[in-house]
């Protein structure tokens, strides 16, 4: 049984017990039994209603502790209004007023005022209060009607407005924290992942570099032609890796060292703009990248992201045309982002 459950039967007990107190006719019988049993009756229906009903919440969205319909709050000011009056109507001018069944609905409005205020009705909740305490000040007098309970309605409904504002506080307190534990996790993760694209970074230099490194280290400095080609070529590899990781893949890394063991200067660069796409979408722009290349006679190539909506790469290629260091724009290629 949820906690719902529990508080409606218990509150639905005690309006129960408070009307019985209504019908327990001694030592005398009210002049109007008939009005006392309808407006008992009024009341438990009421109590009923706003214990029960429920606001619609759509589909899909969890249930949260939203405020009963309207009009269940305002027949319950309806009944708070009336039933003081119906009473002291049905029990007539003698002392019967002041027996139990004259001030059951001190408690009884008093229990209902107090299902209202926990449904999130806090002002006509209070509205309900005033009207109970000016009907049991003028049909039992107002010293009366604190003796018989006034006094103790009037506590249990602060005492449920407090809860409720305390209730409600702890809500906002619990979704704050619940969204910094998103924020939190979203940040971990975020780390995570770069820790580990600097793992792999780390791993594909010592791949790259590590060989030739630990050959100069052997060799104190003293290497031949073809081993200072491979150790320039090595650095180039790590500077791809360190300037461009999410343009290079293997076909796209293998089309540049073909180009620079043919003798021409590569340079790879990203500068942003690559966020944000699918990894579908990145192979797609690896594959046009290495296709490109695998044509090119260039002797300086420049690969560089584009942070253009449309563009996703630019690949410029330069050939010398003269000895004397001129030369002239030979391979343009943009590349798109696929399904843009």
């Amino acid at each position: 049984m949820t906690v719902r459950a529990v508080l409606s039967v218990l509150a639905i007990a005690f309006a129960a017990y408070q009307a019985a107190r209504g019908i327990i006719w001694t030592p005398e019988m009210p002049d109007r039994p008939w009005l006392l049993i309808a407006a008992i009756s009024l009341y438990l229906v009421t109590t009923a209603v706003c214990v029960a009903v429920t606001p619609r919440t759509p589909p899909g969205e969890p249930r949260r502790a939203e405020p009963m319909p309207w009009w269940a709050a305002i027949l319950a000011l309806v009944v708070a209004g009336v039933v003081p009056t119906a009473t002291g109507l049905a029990l007539g001018d003698g002392g019967a007023r002041t027996a139990t069944y004259g001030t059951w609905y001190v408690g009884g409005l008093g229990a209902l005022m107090v299902v209202v205020m926990v449904r999130r009705r806090t002002a006509s909740a209070w509205i309900g209060a005033v009207l109970l305490s000016v009907g049991a000040m003028v049909w039992l007098g107002p010293l009366d009607a604190l003796g018989q309970g006034l006094v103790g309605s009037i506590v249990w409904i602060g005492v449920a407005h407090l809860l409720v504002f305390l209730i409600d506080r702890a809500e906002r307190d619990a979704d704050q924290l619940a969204e910094l534990q998103a924020v939190t996790s979203s940040w971990e993760a975020a780390q995570e992942g770069r820790e580990r694209e600097r793992r792999v970074q780390v791993q594909r230099a010592l791949a790259v570099g590590g060989p030739i490194l630990t050959r100069v280290i052997a060799m104190h400095g003293v290497l031949s032609d073809d081993e200072r080609r491979e150790a320039a070529i090595a650095e180039a590899r790590l500077r791809d890796e360190l300037r461009g990781p999410r343009l290079l893949d293997d076909a796209v890394r293998a089309e540049i060292d073909a180009a620079r063991r043919r003798g021409a200067q590569v340079s790879v660069f990203d500068e942003g703009g690559l966020e944000g796409v699918t990894d579908d979408a990145l192979r797609a722009i690896r594959q046009e990248l290495a296709d490109t290349l695998r044509g090119s006679t260039s002797s300086r190539i420049i690969i560089r992201t584009s942070p253009d909506a449309q563009i996703a790469v630019t690949v410029v290629g330069r050939l010398l045309v003269d000895e004397s260091g001129d030369d002239a724009v030979d391979l343009w290629r943009e590349i798109r982002h696929p399904g843009r």
